[in-house]
Protein backbone atom coordinates (compact mmCIF):
# COMPACT_ATOMS: atom_id res chain seq x y z
CA UNK A 1 0.00 0.00 0.00
CA UNK A 2 1.36 3.42 -0.96
CA UNK A 3 1.82 6.11 1.68
CA UNK A 4 -1.03 8.13 0.19
CA UNK A 5 -3.36 5.12 0.19
CA UNK A 6 -2.39 4.26 3.74
CA UNK A 7 -3.12 7.80 4.95
CA UNK A 8 -6.48 7.73 3.19
CA UNK A 9 -7.30 4.36 4.72
CA UNK A 10 -6.35 5.66 8.17
CA UNK A 11 -8.54 8.76 7.84
CA UNK A 12 -11.47 6.65 6.67
CA UNK A 13 -11.05 4.25 9.60
CA UNK A 14 -10.82 7.12 12.08
CA UNK A 15 -13.99 8.63 10.61
CA UNK A 16 -15.77 5.28 10.90
CA UNK A 17 -14.65 4.88 14.50
CA UNK A 18 -15.88 8.35 15.42
CA UNK A 19 -19.26 7.79 13.78
CA UNK A 20 -19.74 4.46 15.58
CA UNK A 21 -18.70 6.00 18.90
CA UNK A 22 -21.02 9.01 18.49
CA UNK A 23 -23.96 6.72 17.81
CA UNK A 24 -23.10 4.55 20.80
CA UNK A 25 -22.81 7.58 23.10
CA UNK A 26 -26.16 8.88 21.90
CA UNK A 27 -27.75 5.51 22.77
CA UNK A 28 -25.94 5.30 26.10
CA UNK A 29 -27.30 8.67 27.25
CA UNK A 30 -30.66 9.18 25.51
CA UNK A 31 -32.88 12.23 25.76
CA UNK A 32 -35.44 11.79 28.52
CA UNK A 33 -38.47 13.84 29.52
CA UNK A 34 -38.38 14.06 33.30
CA UNK A 35 -37.69 16.48 36.12
CA UNK A 36 -33.98 15.86 35.64
CA UNK A 37 -34.20 16.85 31.98
CA UNK A 38 -31.98 19.92 32.33
CA UNK A 39 -29.00 18.05 33.73
CA UNK A 40 -29.39 15.31 31.11
CA UNK A 41 -29.38 17.99 28.42
CA UNK A 42 -26.20 19.45 29.90
CA UNK A 43 -24.58 16.00 30.05
CA UNK A 44 -25.45 15.33 26.40
CA UNK A 45 -24.28 18.81 25.39
CA UNK A 46 -20.78 18.09 26.67
CA UNK A 47 -20.63 14.38 25.87
CA UNK A 48 -21.83 14.74 22.28
CA UNK A 49 -20.01 18.00 21.61
CA UNK A 50 -17.45 16.48 19.27
CA UNK A 51 -13.82 15.67 19.90
CA UNK A 52 -11.23 13.24 18.59
CA UNK A 53 -12.61 10.26 20.59
CA UNK A 54 -9.04 9.08 21.15
CA UNK A 55 -9.76 7.35 24.45
CA UNK A 56 -12.67 5.35 23.08
CA UNK A 57 -10.66 4.43 19.99
CA UNK A 58 -7.78 3.19 22.13
CA UNK A 59 -10.15 0.94 24.07
CA UNK A 60 -11.52 -0.50 20.84
CA UNK A 61 -8.11 -0.95 19.23
CA UNK A 62 -6.45 -2.63 22.20
CA UNK A 63 -9.49 -4.86 22.66
CA UNK A 64 -9.36 -5.73 18.95
CA UNK A 65 -5.73 -6.84 19.35
CA UNK A 66 -7.06 -9.41 21.83
CA UNK A 67 -9.90 -10.60 19.60
CA UNK A 68 -12.70 -8.56 21.21
CA UNK A 69 -15.20 -7.04 18.80
CA UNK A 70 -16.13 -3.36 18.63
CA UNK A 71 -19.63 -4.16 19.84
CA UNK A 72 -18.35 -6.04 22.88
CA UNK A 73 -15.86 -3.33 23.86
CA UNK A 74 -18.07 -0.32 23.10
CA UNK A 75 -19.61 0.04 26.60
CA UNK A 76 -16.13 0.56 28.04
CA UNK A 77 -15.18 2.88 25.18
CA UNK A 78 -18.25 4.99 25.95
CA UNK A 79 -17.36 5.00 29.65
CA UNK A 80 -13.94 6.50 28.92
CA UNK A 81 -15.52 9.28 26.87
CA UNK A 82 -17.97 10.00 29.69
CA UNK A 83 -15.16 10.32 32.20
CA UNK A 84 -13.22 12.55 29.81
CA UNK A 85 -16.27 14.76 29.20
CA UNK A 86 -16.87 15.10 32.94
CA UNK A 87 -13.25 16.16 33.46
CA UNK A 88 -13.55 18.85 30.78
CA UNK A 89 -16.74 20.26 32.30
CA UNK A 90 -15.04 20.58 35.67
CA UNK A 91 -11.80 21.91 34.17
CA UNK A 92 -13.71 24.77 32.56
CA UNK A 93 -15.45 25.86 35.76
CA UNK A 94 -14.60 29.29 37.21
CA UNK A 95 -12.96 27.67 40.24
CA UNK A 96 -10.61 25.72 37.97
CA UNK A 97 -9.37 26.98 34.57
CA UNK A 98 -12.32 29.36 34.07
CA UNK A 99 -12.66 28.75 30.32
CA UNK A 100 -15.69 30.14 28.51
CA UNK A 101 -15.19 28.13 25.30
CA UNK A 102 -14.86 24.42 24.61
CA UNK A 103 -14.48 23.19 21.02
CA UNK A 104 -15.76 26.47 19.66
CA UNK A 105 -18.94 26.44 21.76
CA UNK A 106 -19.83 27.94 25.15
CA UNK A 107 -18.52 25.80 27.98
CA UNK A 108 -21.12 23.80 29.87
CA UNK A 109 -21.29 26.26 32.79
CA UNK A 110 -21.75 29.17 30.41
CA UNK A 111 -24.56 27.37 28.59
CA UNK A 112 -26.39 25.89 31.59
CA UNK A 113 -25.12 27.65 34.69
CA UNK A 114 -22.40 26.65 37.13
CA UNK A 115 -24.51 24.46 39.41
CA UNK A 116 -26.00 22.43 36.56
CA UNK A 117 -22.57 22.04 34.96
CA UNK A 118 -21.14 20.72 38.21
CA UNK A 119 -23.94 18.17 38.49
CA UNK A 120 -23.62 17.26 34.79
CA UNK A 121 -19.99 16.37 35.40
CA UNK A 122 -20.92 14.30 38.43
CA UNK A 123 -23.65 12.61 36.41
CA UNK A 124 -21.29 11.67 33.60
CA UNK A 125 -18.74 10.22 36.01
CA UNK A 126 -21.26 7.94 37.70
CA UNK A 127 -22.92 7.05 34.41
CA UNK A 128 -19.53 5.93 33.09
CA UNK A 129 -19.29 3.05 35.55
CA UNK A 130 -22.89 2.00 34.96
CA UNK A 131 -22.18 1.98 31.21
CA UNK A 132 -18.91 0.05 31.49
CA UNK A 133 -20.65 -2.64 33.53
CA UNK A 134 -22.83 -3.45 30.52
CA UNK A 135 -19.83 -5.10 28.90
CA UNK A 136 -20.44 -8.01 31.30
CA UNK A 137 -23.52 -8.92 29.25
CA UNK A 138 -21.18 -10.62 26.76
CA UNK A 139 -17.73 -10.75 28.33
CA UNK A 140 -16.49 -12.46 31.52
CA UNK A 141 -17.61 -10.52 34.59
CA UNK A 142 -14.14 -10.86 36.13
CA UNK A 143 -12.61 -9.08 33.14
CA UNK A 144 -15.12 -6.24 33.35
CA UNK A 145 -14.59 -5.91 37.11
CA UNK A 146 -10.85 -5.56 36.45
CA UNK A 147 -11.65 -2.79 34.00
CA UNK A 148 -13.84 -0.98 36.52
CA UNK A 149 -11.05 -1.13 39.11
CA UNK A 150 -8.52 0.30 36.65
CA UNK A 151 -10.91 3.06 35.60
CA UNK A 152 -11.47 4.02 39.24
CA UNK A 153 -7.75 4.20 39.94
CA UNK A 154 -6.85 6.15 36.81
CA UNK A 155 -9.68 8.66 37.20
CA UNK A 156 -9.18 9.12 40.95
CA UNK A 157 -7.03 11.11 43.34
CA UNK A 158 -3.89 9.13 42.48
CA UNK A 159 -4.60 9.50 38.77
CA UNK A 160 -6.31 12.22 36.76
CA UNK A 161 -7.60 14.18 39.77
CA UNK A 162 -4.14 14.06 41.32
CA UNK A 163 -2.70 15.59 38.17
CA UNK A 164 -5.28 18.38 38.31
CA UNK A 165 -4.33 19.08 41.93
CA UNK A 166 -0.66 19.44 40.97
CA UNK A 167 -1.69 21.73 38.11
CA UNK A 168 -3.72 24.02 40.36
CA UNK A 169 -1.05 24.16 43.04
CA UNK A 170 1.63 24.95 40.45
CA UNK A 171 -0.04 27.98 38.88
CA UNK A 172 2.26 30.97 39.16
CA UNK A 173 4.86 28.83 40.98
CA UNK A 174 8.17 27.69 39.49
CA UNK A 175 8.34 23.90 39.14
CA UNK A 176 10.96 21.55 37.74
CA UNK A 177 10.64 19.31 34.71
CA UNK A 178 10.13 16.19 36.83
CA UNK A 179 7.06 17.70 38.50
CA UNK A 180 5.69 18.85 35.16
CA UNK A 181 6.07 15.36 33.69
CA UNK A 182 4.36 13.82 36.70
CA UNK A 183 1.48 16.26 36.32
CA UNK A 184 1.09 15.36 32.63
CA UNK A 185 1.35 11.61 33.29
CA UNK A 186 -1.55 11.92 35.71
CA UNK A 187 -3.73 14.69 34.31
CA UNK A 188 -3.61 13.50 30.68
CA UNK A 189 -1.85 10.16 30.66
CA UNK A 190 -3.92 8.38 33.31
CA UNK A 191 -7.09 8.19 31.21
CA UNK A 192 -5.09 7.16 28.15
CA UNK A 193 -3.56 4.41 30.28
CA UNK A 194 -7.02 3.34 31.42
CA UNK A 195 -8.14 3.18 27.79
CA UNK A 196 -5.28 1.01 26.56
CA UNK A 197 -5.18 -1.26 29.60
CA UNK A 198 -8.97 -1.69 29.58
CA UNK A 199 -8.76 -3.15 26.09
CA UNK A 200 -6.18 -5.66 27.31
CA UNK A 201 -8.23 -6.53 30.39
CA UNK A 202 -11.40 -7.12 28.39
CA UNK A 203 -9.46 -9.65 26.33
CA UNK A 204 -7.89 -11.23 29.40
CA UNK A 205 -4.40 -10.39 28.13
CA UNK A 206 -2.65 -9.36 31.32
CA UNK A 207 0.73 -10.09 29.73
CA UNK A 208 0.30 -7.04 27.48
CA UNK A 209 -0.59 -4.59 30.23
CA UNK A 210 2.93 -3.35 31.01
CA UNK A 211 3.62 -2.55 27.36
CA UNK A 212 0.21 -0.91 27.00
CA UNK A 213 0.96 1.23 30.07
CA UNK A 214 4.29 2.33 28.61
CA UNK A 215 2.66 3.18 25.29
CA UNK A 216 -0.02 5.24 27.01
CA UNK A 217 2.51 7.07 29.16
CA UNK A 218 4.63 8.12 26.18
CA UNK A 219 1.57 8.96 24.09
CA UNK A 220 0.11 11.06 26.90
CA UNK A 221 3.29 13.07 27.39
CA UNK A 222 3.63 13.70 23.65
CA UNK A 223 -0.05 14.64 23.40
CA UNK A 224 0.11 17.17 26.24
CA UNK A 225 3.35 18.73 24.98
CA UNK A 226 1.73 19.22 21.57
CA UNK A 227 -1.15 20.92 23.40
CA UNK A 228 1.42 23.25 24.97
CA UNK A 229 2.86 23.99 21.54
CA UNK A 230 -0.54 24.63 19.98
CA UNK A 231 -1.37 27.10 22.73
CA UNK A 232 1.46 29.20 21.27
CA UNK A 233 1.36 28.37 17.56
CA UNK A 234 -2.19 27.12 16.97
CA UNK A 235 -5.05 28.61 14.98
CA UNK A 236 -7.92 29.61 17.33
CA UNK A 237 -10.47 28.78 14.61
CA UNK A 238 -9.18 25.19 14.51
CA UNK A 239 -8.63 24.82 18.25
CA UNK A 240 -12.07 26.17 19.13
CA UNK A 241 -10.59 28.33 21.90
CA UNK A 242 -8.20 31.26 22.23
CA UNK A 243 -4.44 30.68 22.15
CA UNK A 244 -2.01 32.10 24.68
CA UNK A 245 -4.10 31.10 27.70
CA UNK A 246 -1.24 29.14 29.31
CA UNK A 247 0.96 32.23 29.48
CA UNK A 248 -1.94 34.45 30.54
CA UNK A 249 -2.81 32.05 33.38
CA UNK A 250 0.85 31.63 34.39
CA UNK A 251 0.74 27.91 33.59
CA UNK A 252 3.86 25.78 33.68
CA UNK A 253 4.31 24.01 30.33
CA UNK A 254 7.12 22.45 28.34
CA UNK A 255 7.17 25.58 26.19
CA UNK A 256 7.48 27.97 29.13
CA UNK A 257 10.14 25.82 30.77
CA UNK A 258 12.20 24.76 27.74
CA UNK A 259 11.16 26.87 24.79
CA UNK A 260 9.24 26.00 21.65
CA UNK A 261 11.98 24.21 19.71
CA UNK A 262 13.01 21.96 22.60
CA UNK A 263 9.38 21.15 23.37
CA UNK A 264 8.89 20.03 19.76
CA UNK A 265 11.97 17.79 20.00
CA UNK A 266 10.73 16.15 23.19
CA UNK A 267 7.23 15.57 21.79
CA UNK A 268 8.78 13.81 18.80
CA UNK A 269 11.01 11.74 21.09
CA UNK A 270 8.07 10.55 23.20
CA UNK A 271 6.13 9.70 20.03
CA UNK A 272 9.03 7.54 18.84
CA UNK A 273 9.08 5.77 22.21
CA UNK A 274 5.34 5.13 21.95
CA UNK A 275 5.79 3.68 18.47
CA UNK A 276 8.43 1.26 19.78
CA UNK A 277 5.92 -0.05 22.32
CA UNK A 278 3.48 -0.73 19.47
CA UNK A 279 6.18 -2.75 17.73
CA UNK A 280 6.49 -4.86 20.89
CA UNK A 281 2.73 -5.43 20.76
CA UNK A 282 2.91 -6.56 17.14
CA UNK A 283 1.06 -3.44 16.00
CA UNK A 284 3.73 -1.81 13.85
CA UNK A 285 2.41 -0.13 10.68
CA UNK A 286 -1.13 -0.40 12.01
CA UNK A 287 -3.98 2.01 12.63
CA UNK A 288 -2.48 2.67 16.07
CA UNK A 289 0.84 3.61 14.46
CA UNK A 290 -0.87 6.10 12.15
CA UNK A 291 -2.95 7.48 15.03
CA UNK A 292 0.15 8.04 17.17
CA UNK A 293 1.91 9.91 14.39
CA UNK A 294 -1.23 11.93 13.54
CA UNK A 295 -1.54 13.12 17.14
CA UNK A 296 2.04 14.44 17.02
CA UNK A 297 1.39 16.38 13.81
CA UNK A 298 -2.13 17.58 14.59
CA UNK A 299 -3.23 21.21 14.27
CA UNK A 300 -6.03 21.07 16.86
Amino acid sequence: MSLTSRKKSFQEQWKTYREEIEEALDRALPKTSCRQEKVIEAMRYSLLGGGKRIRAILVLEFARLGGISMRQAMPVACALEMIHAYSLIHDDLPCMDDDALRRGKPSCHIQFGEATALLAGDGLLTCAFETAAQAADELPAANVLAVEKRLSACAGYLGMIGGQVIDLESEGQPIDLETLEQMYRLKTGALLEASCVSGCLLAGQEEKIATAENYARFLGLAFQIVDDILDVTGDPSLLGKPVGSDEANHKNTFVTLLGLEKAQEIAKSYTEKALRQLEMLGAAESFLTDLTEALLNRLQ
